[in-house]
């Protein structure tokens, strides 16, 4: 049986008909006051209503029919503006009520949808266990199989998730406002274009707009939007403030450069704060080196990459300050250069700073930069912490063998995406070798378009087969990692139709092949959902306790 589709429905000024005088009457009368909607109640007048039910009469916020269902009710007693039929119907009298059977059968004529307490077979919708948090809401249903269990499951979800994330969506909406503004602002700017040039003046927001049409704008738009959406932890997407609000906008308007990294002050004799380069690993925080765990706990600040996934910055003490890298589309220079000018300054304090990097700080981290900027041109001391890059963990967690005697005996490790964001020289097929490239799916069209063509320049170029296996690896080790095992002819459409899920890296060489079942060589892709192979390993040891925290806070002090 296909899942039901399920939708948020508007139900202001609505009427809702709910027949019976039970406790359940009295939750459906409420639950559609909630909404917006207006309850009508079909009960005998002498009928015993229950007490919350009674209350919602005596206050006028339900309209009480004193007598049994008609017919024609269902035509009569609702809005002018739709020939006075009504919106949905509640039946809490049971499936075994024939008059439950009845008012079903009518409503399903009629195309009014109606829900029938304990009969899913008579209803056309069920309701959902829902959590509302302004605006946000979630919604649990387990299709009418038990709606105590979807209560349950409700609670559990809710229970992980950090206190007003309500306001949170409140103010990215404002946020997404305030962009869409911006740009509005930019485009009438742009017809005016002559006056401002005879003026002399200029716009400092139109010099990041000159060149994009109102599609591009909107595209900018939703970039920088998902990126906070996707990347920041929900604790601190909860905790967003109007000033992080004015700071993101402000980021997304300006262009201005500041260069950090290239200043010409003397170095420093060597000082008291100390920086530590550590890799946070491909995504799982059971995946942290003992020693970046101990760093993570005892450092005074941390400046976090934003790959770094939500579970590994739950390690962070709460007393630590956390800062997210802003590398947004187009400001990731910038971002990069605030983080070290952060970095510096909290050393300057004596501190010790970690800067936690996805997977390992010298793969494709850019952790030698920060090396050279920290240790040899400001002469503080540097320790770097190895990582489990996923350039290597994350085939091994989509059972893809880098290397396999009998297919592979090379890997090569490549980035996607080169300096500036210029695309790098794609490697020569090589039938015994597996390459991985990171950082490469936001361009997958152009690098697998240069893999298998042979460019003018390079003669010399051996093009890869368009039957050659690869794999898109996503989140690998979290729970929520994907894979989508294809080949170099059908990756481009699976990863289009599929949607992406950063971070990810895609594998490509015929070790994708080598542990594969049967059957899934003759698809054109295969999407393979979840990882749960850390679940229930013995000796958890990771997660901080309060006591860890004190104790180590205890040390620090002494």
């Amino acid at each position: 049986m296909p899942g039901a589709l399920l939708t948020a429905v508007d139900s202001t000024a609505h009427f809702h008909l709910i027949v019976g005088s039970n406790p359940l009457a009295a939750a459906r009368c409420t639950r559609s006051i909630e909404v917006g909607a207006k309850p009508k109640l079909l009960a005998p007048a002498d009928a015993q209503l229950h007490h919350a039910l009674q209350k919602r009469v005596d206050d006028g916020q339900v309209e009480w029919l004193q007598r049994g269902f008609r017919d024609k009710d269902l035509e009569e007693l609702g809005r002018d503006e739709i020939d006075c039929v009504v919106d949905a119907v509640f039946v809490t009298l049971g499936g075994h009520d024939p008059l439950s059977i009845h008012i079903s059968s009518l409503c399903r004529r009629l195309r009014i949808p109606v829900n029938v307490s304990d009969a899913p077979n008579l209803c056309t919708f069920t309701l959902l266990s829902t959590h509302t948090d302004g605006p946000l809401q979630i919604g649990i249903t387990t299709s009418g199989k038990g709606c105590k269990l979807a209560a349950r499951i409700r609670r559990e979800v809710v229970s992980t998730l950090p206190s007003n994330l309500g306001l949170a969506c409140e103010r990215l909406g404002s946020l997404r406002r305030r962009f869409w503004e911006e740009d509005h602002a930019a485009e009438l700017s742009l017809d005016h274009e002559v006056e401002e040039d005879e003026s002399g003046q200029t716009s400092k927001f139109n010099q990041l707009v000159t060149s994009e049409d109102r599609d591009a704008a909107r595209g900018r738009r939703i970039r920088w939007l998902s990126q906070i959406c996707e990347y920041w932890p929900l604790s601190r997407l909860a905790a967003i403030t109007d000033s992080d609000i004015d700071a993101i906008l402000h980021d997304y308007s300006s262009s201005a450069d500041v260069d950090t990294s290239r200043n010409s002050h003397p170095i420093p004799a060597p000082r008291k704060g100390r920086m530590i380069l550590a890799g946070s690993g491909p995504g799982h925080p059971d995946l942290l080196t003992t020693a970046t765990h101990k760093a993570i706990l005892t450092a005074d600040l941390i400046l976090a990459d934003k790959l770094v996934p939500a579970p590994v910055l739950a390690l962070v003490p709460r007393r630590t300050p956390i800062h997210i890298a802003r590398k947004f589309p187009g400001n990731a220079e910038k971002a990069q250069e605030e983080l070290l000018s952060m970095g510096l300054e909290g050393l300057r304090q004596g501190k010790a700073v970690v800067r936690l990097k996805q997977g390992d700080p010298y793969i494709y981290g850019r952790g030698a930069e920060e090396y050279d900027f920290f240790s040899r041109r400001h002469g503080f001391e540097v320790v770097v912490l190895p990582g489990v890059t996923s350039a290597l963990s994350a085939p091994l967690f989509a059972n893809i063998p880098p290397t396999h005697r009998a297919v592979a005996d090379q890997v090569l490790v490549c980035t996607g995406t080169g300096r500036k964001g210029a695309a790098p020289t794609p490697p020569t097929y090589l039938s015994n070798q597996t390459v991985i490239f990171l950082m490469s799916l936001h361009r997958l069209s152009s690098l697998v378009a240069s893999l298998i063509s042979t460019p003018e320049e390079t003669p010399s170029f051996t093009p890869y087969p368009l039957s050659t296996p690869c794999a898109v690896i996503e989140r690998a080790s979290c729970p929520d990692q994907r894979v989508i095992r294809s080949t170099l002819a059908h990756v481009e459409a699976a990863v289009e139709e599929e949607g992406s899920r950063p971070p990810g890296l895609l594998v490509v060489g015929w070790s994708c092949d080598v542990v594969v079942e049967e059957g899934v060589k003759d698809q054109k892709w295969v999407v393979e959902e979840g990882y749960r192979g850390l679940d229930g390993l013995a000796g958890d040891v990771l997660l901080p306790t309060k006591a860890d925290e004190e104790g180590l806070a205890a040390e620090k002090v002494g």
